[in-house]
């Protein structure tokens, strides 16, 4: 009787620690995809050439729970009506930026980005320079021209909390596969 017990009682462990296992995995596979591998849709042609319409990539929510955006990440923010854009950071928070003769000033020098963006023709908000607060982000697109982003009203500043993650990875298509360049 007591062998039987035994017995028993080893494959209920057995079965509960298989249980354990699974959920354990299961847990840490919900987590590595919600954290680095939420796919996000390109709608527009607001970031050519880097990211075209159509594009998916994958956004980093991580990064931004311990961290802040840095100048020139590529984000992810959450707008009023719930969509979803990606642009780049060009100002901090504390920073005047100003967009003056199709370049783009920061506390008034010019920002060199070292990339080959054409100049800006509308400077919209920005022509008589933006003051950013505490938490806030002056976010633009790479196609400068064609972009609707922190110069205009029905976009402004970001604040922090709509910033969702981090653009890290291009999985389509498939000749772009891989970490974000640029």
């Amino acid at each position: 009787m007591e062998f039987y017990n035994s017995e028993e009682n080893n494959r209920i462990r057995h079965v509960v620690n298989w249980i354990v296992d699974i959920t354990v995995v299961i847990a840490f596979a919900w987590f590595i995809v919600y954290a680095y591998g939420t796919q996000i849709p390109i709608a527009g042609h607001s970031m050519t050439p880097l990211l075209q319409s159509e594009d998916i990539v994958l956004m980093d929510r991580l990064s931004y729970d311990f961290g802040k955006p840095d100048r020139f990440d590529v984000v992810v923010f959450e707008r009023e009506d719930q969509k979803m854009n990606v642009k780049r950071v060009i100002g901090l928070p504390g920073e005047t930026v100003q967009i003056s003769n199709g370049a783009v000033l920061i506390n008034g020098e010019v920002y060199n980005e070292n990339k080959n963006f054409p100049e800006i023709s509308n400077a919209g908000l920005a022509s008589d320079g933006v003051s950013l607060e505490s938490g806030e982000y002056f976010v633009l697109g790479d196609n400068r021209n064609n972009s609707e982003d922190s110069r205009y009203g029905d976009i402004g500043n970001i604040n922090k909390k709509y910033i969702v993650g981090k653009v890290w990875f291009v999985i389509s298509p498939k000749d772009k596969f891989g970490f974000l360049k640029g």
